[in-house]
């Protein structure tokens, strides 16, 4: 790929018809992104900003809003031809992709939306995380370094030394490194932000960018802790899971506790790969360790292979209620049943505390996506409910993973939070979760359970994962952590190539039920196929 110059805008060295062309391929993809009403006001703005990066002429504009308004999206395929005909990009598109990412982040504020356009736009441009390597960083001189400590100005900005791009899927590294003054800051930061962001460093304004980005004094989601209880929340704190800063962060939340291996909040998620600056909330944790002995002891103690059969097939068939159960299970829910409770009620008040965490921007002000299991996806399905409710939510939340939610999954109460959410929603659940829907026995019969089926929403941010082929029980949610990652999406250290939530944008929209209806019935016709036939579509199949 060409080399990015820091302090250079590659862009405007595209010949007047690809800075068109590229303009042109991000309105289209904004709008197809984020057609709601509640990001015009986004939309607008950073295709004003983007033109103007590019050099062009305002007079676009209004094709340019034309495009945003959904015309011309056709025309996607000429604008990348066009693009990748000019010799600037014939290379590798890397660097336009850089020169977004500064514009995203030049005035202090990395708008989660901009991070999924970002990522859209260097799929359809086939810029693989891989190919945006990090620069090199700069390293001062002793003298250097003894001479500006002594400056005031030096000792404030050495916190955010910016010492290069990483990758689209892992994020712009932030290194924290003292002794390194204004001039070095420049100098390293000229590749992300240009030579007029990299200069605004050395002052005042630059300063409270950096803050901005960063959260306050760089301590951001690390120093948080509630200082005394709020309502009904004993504890509330986030553990940090990674070293360094990104421009981006990934905040885990735990279901409950066992004793052994998964007696900590982190431990479920030790192979979780390069999503950004990376955080576990720690909440609630006596009454998490109760509910994880209550659910050990119920299995290990009460239940038969037998009728773990049997109740598996019960809520596989869909009839979920109280007089389906065995009157053994029955009566031994009250060993469950209370620490459940407990937990159900106090998640929710985590979740909606989280929200208002989250919407302080203690993290700063950038892109945060959610991961969570069991009570922890219900505590982010608050959050989300939460931050849904008020005004001026959009662009905080990128992407939001939920594996066994217990919460409500009627189309109503999805298509509240999927505004909020700048990327994918991903449900992650198991038909033959017995335990949660054992749990969920006297309200099931009003109530729909995430953790149990697909939504049925015609969204493209909505994607449905059945994980019944490596979820046998809720208790899978947290053993078994590793290979649902990998399934739906996130990177792990073994699978270190995806990005958060595969970035699958360029299609229209996620396939709904019934088209999954279909490729269950067209797996059922493969059978009687012969074997030729059969090897053929099996191919196809692992192609798709």
């Amino acid at each position: 790929a060409a080399d990015h110059e820091p302090g250079k805008i590659t862009s405007r060295q595209l010949t007047e018809q690809s800075r068109f062309a590229f303009a042109a391929l991000c309105a289209v993809s904004l709008g197809q992104l984020f057609s709601g009403s509640e990001n015009s006001a986004f939309r607008e703005q950073y295709l004003q900003d983007l033109v103007q990066c590019l050099g062009l002429d305002q007079s676009v504009m209004p094709v340019m809003r034309a495009f945003l308004s959904g015309l011309g999206s056709e025309g996607t395929d000429t604008f990348l031809s066009i693009l990748q005909a000019d010799p600037l990009v014939a290379a590798g598109a890397t660097p336009i992709i850089q020169d977004l990412v500064s514009l995203s982040v030049k005035d202090g504020q990395y708008d989660a939306r901009a991070r999924v356009l970002i990522r859209h736009v260097s799929c359809l441009l086939r810029v693989s995380p891989q190919q945006l390597t990090p620069l090199v960083c700069l390293i001062p001189t002793r003298e250097e370094s003894s001479r500006r400590r002594r400056r005031e100005r030096g000792r404030k900005l050495r916190r955010y030394l910016l010492i290069g791009l990483a990758t689209v899927g892992g994020g712009t590294v932030i290194g924290v490194t003292g002794g390194l003054a204004a001039p070095l800051v420049a100098a390293g930061a000229g590749a992300v932000l240009g030579a007029g962001g990299a200069a605004a460093l050395g002052s005042a304004a630059g300063i409270a960018i950096m803050a901005s980005l960063f959260g306050a004094a760089g301590a951001g989601l690390t120093g948080y802790k509630m200082n005394k209880c709020v309502g009904a929340i004993e504890e509330f704190e986030f553990q940090p899971m990674s070293s360094g800063k990104h421009l981006h962060l990934t905040i885990a939340v735990t279901g409950w506790l066992c004793s052994g291996k998964y007696s900590s909040f982190q431990a479920p998620w030790s192979s979780l790969g390069e999503c950004g600056e990376k955080f576990c909330l720690v909440w609630e944790s006596r009454f998490l360790r109760d509910l994880g002995s209550a659910m050990t002891s119920l299995l290990d103690g009460l239940v038969s292979m037998v009728a773990q059969e049997a109740l598996k097939y019960t809520v596989l068939s869909g009839i979920v209620t109280a007089l389906t159960w065995p009157a053994s299970l029955l009566a031994a829910a009250s060993v469950i049943d209370n620490p459940w409770c407990v937990c159900l009620n106090r998640s929710a008040e985590v979740g909606k505390h989280l929200a208002q965490v989250l919407r302080s921007r203690q993290q700063g002000k950038r892109p945060v996506s959610l991961i969570g299991f069991s009570l922890g996806a219900r505590v982010i399905y608050y959050c989300l409910q939460e931050l849904a409710s008020d005004k001026g939510s959009e662009g905080v939340i990128e992407d939001v993973v939920l594996l066994g939610a217990p919460v409500d999954g009627s189309e109503k109460s999805w298509e509240r939070m999927v505004r909020v959410v700048a990327g994918r929603i991903v449900n992650g659940y198991c038909r033959g979760d017995w335990l949660l829907g054992f749990l969920y026995r006297s309200s099931a019969a009003q109530l729909s359970v995430a953790g149990l089926q697909p939504i049925n929403i015609q969204d493209h941010r909505i994607v449905n994962v059945d994980l019944s082929s490596v979820v046998k029980g809720h208790l899978d949610y947290m053993r078994q952590m590793d290979t649902i990652l990998v399934a739906v999406g996130v990177p792990t250290k073994e699978v270190a190539g995806a990005s958060f939530v595969l970035p699958q944008y360029v299609r229209a929209a996620q396939k709904t039920v019934d088209d999954l209806d279909r490729a269950k019935e067209q797996h059922q016709a493969s059978e009687t196929q012969n074997p030729a036939e059969k090897d053929k579509t099996s191919s196809q199949e692992s192609a798709d």
